[in-house]
């Protein structure tokens, strides 16, 4: 099974944007919005953990 590694078209936009965003930011409004981006990653990662642990039938709560 081969993933491509490469950015689509849309996504070099998306990060084009969101450095134009960042680079508004103040040195505190940068910090802040790291944090809250690293919580909502770790929040995103367990979602992922979840859902494979109940589709591979691993969760307590699996028929």
């Amino acid at each position: 099974m081969s993933y491509s590694r490469e950015l689509s078209l849309e996504q070099k936009f998306s990060i084009r944007s969101f450095e134009n965003q960042v680079k508004k930011m103040s040195h505190q409004q940068a910090q802040d919005f790291l944090i809250q981006l690293y919580q909502e990653m770790l929040v995103r990662e367990n979602m992922y953990k979840d859902f494979l642990k109940h589709q591979w039938g691993l969760d307590s709560t699996s028929d």
